[in-house]
């Protein structure tokens, strides 16, 4: 074999318009090669031998990174057959996480994956209902350890969980502050938890960089979000799921929508308009609280991130993250800012410099839509192709295959754990 034949064939773009993960460029051609971009232009840039890919007139978008997950098997194909081809998850167990990571590195047909593993959480706390057992944290002195073994385990970054509700055990201040520190001083962003708005003043004092969900509980102090947007601090509201939690039919709007439906199947519909079992039956706050909170967080300058926090009931990996774009424009933000919170933000804050752009040298992460999100961010679910790393992705491998089966198997023993687990608590309380 020739070292000719060994090198990847080059694909252009053309007759494209062009968001490059901050703003509508004028090029109509996006170049790569060897799973990387060489060249972005207003002018034809095609090369003799390339595959040429004629967008009429759509729309190129980097790939996209769901910046909140919790991993399950499949969980990486199925993302990718919706244009994410990064995700962060945001809890599991080493096990999971380094299978995924060896599932990413050999194969260009599923998502890349980042992790924090398992999260900084009290004994009996938050989420211990589904990873249990896990190790725990009852002091600050146990800070230095705790984020020393879970670099050892391969994390990327540190998630800590604040009090859920006085449901569950919860870490006191001085633990979480020290948490915080024993990351920063070994580089790592620190993500937490919060459910409350008691707990987002908590971890805002401790320092964190990310604060993921928004609480509907009750309203944000002004103050503390512009203490937010001051410091830096990241937010995630992951929309997505808070919508399903309080009762609104935000799985049934993803299976409605044929662009998502044609490469969901007909078992994620199902459990997609099944609603959510065990939160039924309770005084819930209004959704439209956390609508509420995200378009102050906004008006402020608080970077947001977009993440689906699947699969909690009502999401499913992929094709919620587009829902969750949906929602953060119904918030007051512009398409051009949700698209950033799903590329460029994202990369920025979990340092992923390789990606989140579409720009000479970085990844070949890209995915071409009918239309123009820009103008109508749903559009980002008219996908025609998505690329990984250059490599071409087939949207119809994942439905009924193996890897959709033992999803589903995972997937809904997962769900039960946590219904009999929260009902349990509940009731105790």
């Amino acid at each position: 074999m020739s070292s000719e034949d060994t090198v990847a064939m080059a694909t252009t773009i053309v007759n494209a318009k062009v968001f490059d993960g901050t703003t509508s460029r004028d090029w109509t051609s996006v170049r790569f090669a060897d799973g990387v971009i060489t060249g972005c232009s207003a002018a034809p840039i095609a090369q003799d031998g390339d595959e040429v890919i004629d967008a009429g007139g759509g729309t190129v978008l980097p790939g996209l990174i769901d910046a909140h997950v919790h991993l399950v098997p499949g969980a990486l194909a199925q993302s990718l057959t919706f244009g994410v081809t990064t995700v962060l998850d945001m809890f599991s167990k080493p096990d999971l996480v380094a299978r995924a990571k060896e599932e990413a590195g050999a194969r260009p047909d599923v998502a890349d994956v980042r992790s924090s593993g398992v999260g900084a959480t009290a004994p009996g706390g938050h989420p211990s209902m589904m990873y249990a057992p896990i190790p725990t944290v009852t002091a600050a002195g146990q800070a230095e350890r705790f984020v020393a073994d879970r670099i050892a385990e391969g994390s990327d970054y540190l998630k800590i969980i604040s009090g859920v509700g006085g449901l569950w055990p919860a870490l006191d201040p001085g633990t979480i502050t020290a948490l915080v520190t024993a990351a920063h001083d070994r580089g790592l962003v620190v993500v937490a938890h919060v459910s409350s708005t008691a707990g987002v003043e908590e971890v805002v004092s401790a320092g964190v960089d990310v604060v993921a969900h928004v609480p509907a509980a009750g309203e944000l102090d002004q103050a503390l979000v512009e203490r937010m947007a001051a410091a830096g601090i990241a937010v995630g509201p992951t929309l997505a799921t808070i919508e399903n939690t309080l009762g609104e039919p935000g799985g049934a709007a993803v299976a409605a929508d044929p662009r998502l439906a044609e490469a969901l199947g007909e078992a994620w519909i199902r459990r997609l308009t099944s609603g959510a079992p065990g939160w039924s039956g309770r005084r819930m706050p209004p959704y439209s609280r956390a609508e509420d909170t995200v378009r102050r967080l906004a008006a402020a300058g608080v970077t947001l991130l977009a993440g689906t926090d699947a699969p909690n009931p009502g999401t499913v990996f992929g094709a919620s993250l587009h829902r969750e774009l949906e929602l953060l424009v119904r918030c007051g933000i512009s398409p051009a800012q949700a698209l950033a919170a799903a590329t460029t933000e994202p990369a920025r804050v979990f340092g992923l410099p390789d990606r989140g752009r579409i720009a000479v040298g970085h990844r070949a992460d890209l995915v071409l839509v009918s239309g123009d999100p820009l103008t109508d961010i749903t559009a980002t679910r008219a996908i025609q192709r998505i690329w990984r790393g250059g490599t071409a992705c087939d949207r119809r491998a994942f439905v009924a295959s193996a890897a959709e089966a033992e999803q589903l198997d995972a997937f809904d023993a997962q769900v039960a754990k946590v219904v009999a687990a929260v009902r349990e608590r509940r009731s105790n309380a």
